[in-house]
């Protein structure tokens, strides 16, 4: 009998550059022209925090299916004068009103992110009933007042720009669009803003890139320059959020958005090798990689670069401490996270979502926000610890992440892609501090992936004897580092050399738009 090799879609190596400066400051992420809006916050003055407030509000108009203003994150800021990282947690919460018995269950299977029974009309999945209280304004907001500099007016002008001039129509836009096609097509408000002739937009060969503006979007950037983060929650612009969510069904009330506030929390810390490590507090995934590092801790690893039994020891590691928390299959989402250093060496590391990509799939008509389905975090059977309740605020999978040594702060870092996320970066923190690799070489580095699941997946590859040992110990697939699905997590980070002071940044080399940007 024949036997075909497995398909494979990949021929070809990528890279990406990693992007130095002596003194000056750098922004990375997923998004280039998000990433530029906060390098120049960096090069007219701001600090950290500016240029992350500032790339944050860009990302809803140049990325729209990772995070915007009705997303929801954490946010990690190391101050260099001080030392001291403090979280500030604007993560999901169910509205008031939000009632479990809207959520009934089919008997099936869901298909979505984390494998839930099936609800009726996916009612959890997209659409009005799946929203939680978007904190992304307010989180931006809370650190700007505490911690920026600059006017914040300036800090959401590009921003608003960007989103006058809309979407650039390249084979990017054009896939991430079509992937969501069949539910965007669902809602006029969405059909309306990203599929105008009724059909992913394609662009046009050879010629002149187009764009798909969203002016309502920019409206609402306007309004937040002119009024401030809390009119988004107490103003005349809640008051058209909440008027919107009635209009297309939903339950949120401006009563939630008044009572929605981001806290500034203590991080998640741990010692690693001499390291300081800084995560994401309870509710992410920041505990779980403390877990791992904990388990990583008696492993000898090889100076020189991770070996077979590195691989299998990030395995053994990362199973066990998946073990200890919420089982959830992997599926796609829409996080993105990015990272700032400044001249001054003040760092930030930001993770911004809607959960689902392109979240509920549901553009509020007036206000032209996309909503979050940040109601999909929690399980739809009674009963259960993470069950649907109102008010109730549900796990995540972010995993901001700065890391410290002796008393300087050395690299941010952070990826986007769900329960992929920890795995990436627990992998690419031990490349930095075990290996003593620089970012070019750790993100260039294939991974593996465990996320929960009685398998695990590796790059194919990887070398051959490390291939070798995790098939023989493990249930493990081949698994392709692909542009399209992104089957491993999208990294970034920026990064502070503990000898020079010269800083580097990077961005997830298989992401078409991803980039890092110095000042």
């Amino acid at each position: 009998m024949i036997r075909l090799p497995p398909y494979a879609t990949q021929n070809f190596a990528v890279r990406k550059p990693m992007i130095g400066t002596a003194v000056g400051g750098i922004v990375s992420g997923q998004a280039r022209a998000a990433m530029e809006a906060g390098a120049a916050i960096l090069e007219e003055g701001g600090n950290a925090i500016d240029a992350a407030v500032a790339a944050g509000f860009a990302l809803a108009a140049v990325e729209p299916w990772n995070s915007g203003l009705g997303g929801i994150g954490f946010l990690l800021y190391r101050p260099a004068d001080t030392g001291k990282t403090i979280a500030i947690d604007f993560g999901p919460q169910a509205p008031a009103r939000l009632d479990p018995s809207h959520f009934p269950l089919t008997g099936k299977t869901g298909g979505d992110l984390f494998g839930w029974p099936e609800v009726v009309g996916n009612r959890n999945v997209h659409g009005p009933l799946s929203f939680a209280i978007p904190g992304q304004v307010d989180g931006l907001g809370l650190a700007h007042a505490t911690f920026g500099t600059m006017d914040w007016a300036m800090l959401l002008e590009r921003a608003a720009r960007l989103a006058d001039r809309g979407l650039p129509i390249d084979y990017w836009t054009t896939l991430k669009i079509a992937s969501a096609a069949n539910e965007l097509a669902l809602y006029p408000s969405s059909r309306a803003t990203y599929m105008p002739s009724g059909l992913p937009p394609v662009p046009d060969y050879g010629k002149i890139t187009k764009f798909l503006p969203n002016e309502r979007l920019a409206l609402t950037i306007r309004r937040l320059q002119l009024k401030g983060a809390r009119d988004f929650y107490d103003g005349a612009l809640a008051t058209d959020i909440a008027y919107d969510v009635q209009e297309v069904g939903g339950v949120m009330t401006r009563d939630d958005l008044a009572g929605y506030r981001a806290k500034i929390v203590e991080p998640t810390r741990v010692s690693y090798r001499g390291a300081l490590v800084e995560t994401a507090p309870v509710g992410t995934a920041g505990p779980t990689l403390a877990r791992v590092l904990e388990l990583l801790g008696p492993h000898v690893f090889r100076h020189y670069g991770p070996d077979a039994a590195s691989f299998v020891a990030y395995a053994e590691a990362l199973r066990t401490a998946y073990a200890e928390r919420l089982a959830e299959p992997a599926a796609p989402t829409s996080t993105t996270h990015l990272n700032v250093v400044d001249r001054h060496g003040n760092m930030v590391a930001l993770t911004q979502t809607l959960l689902s990509t392109y979240g509920s799939r549901l553009v509020l008509p007036a206000t032209g926000i996309l909503m979050n389905n940040g109601v999909m975090w929690f399980d739809p059977r009674p009963g259960r610890a993470n069950s649907i309740a109102p008010g109730k605020r549900p796990l995540t999978n972010m995993c901001p992440t700065i890391v410290s040594r002796d008393g300087k702060g050395w690299f941010a870092l952070g990826a986007s892609g769900g329960r992929r996320i920890l795995p990436s970066v627990a992998q690419v923190l031990s490349f930095l501090v075990d290996h003593n690799m620089d970012l070019d070489r750790a993100f260039h580095h294939p991974r593996i992936d465990v996320s929960g699941g009685p398998e695990i997946d590796y790059d194919p590859t990887l070398p051959v004897d490390v291939r070798a040992a995790l098939t023989q110990r493990f249930q493990a697939n081949a698994l392709e580092s692909s542009v399209f699905p992104s089957n491993y997590a999208c990294p970034s980070a920026v990064m502070i050399d503990p000898q020079t002071g010269g800083r580097t940044g990077l961005a997830d080399i298989m992401s078409p738009w991803s980039a890092a940007i110095s000042t």
